[in-house]
C-alpha cells in the first residue's frame, strides 16, 4: 500500500501537491491499483489523503487526478471540476475510486468543488530498447524471480539484443540483482 496526503489553507496547492507526489511514486511502481481510499475534509484547511493497493502481478499505468474549482453553486462547480478530471483521463482509463468534496466560504460565501480520480489505464506499448536502465532492471528482476533467481536459464545473448544493449551489461545487470537480494535475503 501507498498513501499520499497533504493539508493547505489553499485548495490549489493541496489538489497540485497530491498530483504531483502520486506522479513521481506511481512512476517507479510496477503494478496497477486494485483499490483505493479518498478521503477530504474542508474547513480553515483543506486535507486530502489518498491510500492506494497496488497489485503488482499486471503492470498498468496508474496514477491520481485531483481537480478543483469554483462556482455560482455547488452543482456548477462539480460540473466544472469534473470536466477538467475527464479531460484529463488517459485514453483507456479505468476509474478505480473518485470523490467530489465541496466547499463554501463563511464570508464571502464562494463555492469551490473538488474532484480526485484514481485510476489505471493501458501501458503504451514501447520498443524493449528504449527501457531505461532501471526498467529493464526491474523487468530482469521479475523474470529472475520467476526462475528462482537462477540466471543460467536466461539466454544472456538474446536479451541483449533485444535491449539493444551489450552482453557485458546484461551481466552485469544480473550480477547486480543477484547482489541485491542476498543482501535483503
Amino acid at each position: 500500500m501507498v498513501a499520499f496526503q497533504h493539508d493547505s489553507a489553499s485548495i490549489e496547492d493541496v489538489t497540485t501537491n497530491i498530483v504531483l507526489k502520486s506522479k513521481e511514486i506511481l512512476s517507479r511502481r510496477q503494478g496497477f491499483i486494485s483499490s483505493a481510499r479518498i478521503d477530504m475534509s474542508f474547513g480553515a484547511f483543506m486535507n486530502l489523503t489518498v491510500t492506494l493497493v497496488i497489485d503488482e502481478r499486471h503492470n498498468m499505468e496508474k496514477g491520481i487526478i485531483a481537480e478543483h474549482s469554483t462556482g455560482k453553486n455547488r452543482e456548477e462547480a462539480i460540473n466544472k471540476a469534473l470536466e477538467k478530471v475527464n479531460g484529463s483521463l488517459p485514453d483507456g482509463a479505468r476509474v478505480v475510486a473518485f470523490d467530489v468534496g465541496t466547499y463554501i466560504t463563511p464570508v464571502t460565501r464562494r463555492t469551490y468543488a473538488v474532484v480526485v480520480a484514481v485510476y489505471n489505464a493501458p501501458v503504451q506499448k514501447r520498443l524493449l530498447s528504449e527501457y531505461s536502465l532501471g526498467e529493464r532492471r526491474n523487468l530482469l528482476k521479475r523474470v529472475l524471480q520467476e526462475f528462482d533467481y537462477n540466471p543460467k536459464v536466461l539466454n544472456i545473448s538474446e536479451i541483449a539484443r533485444v535491449f539493444g544493449v551489450s552482453r557485458d551489461s546484461i551481466y552485469y545487470d544480473i550480477e547486480q540483482i543477484l547482489k541485491e537480494t542476498r543482501r535483503k535475503g
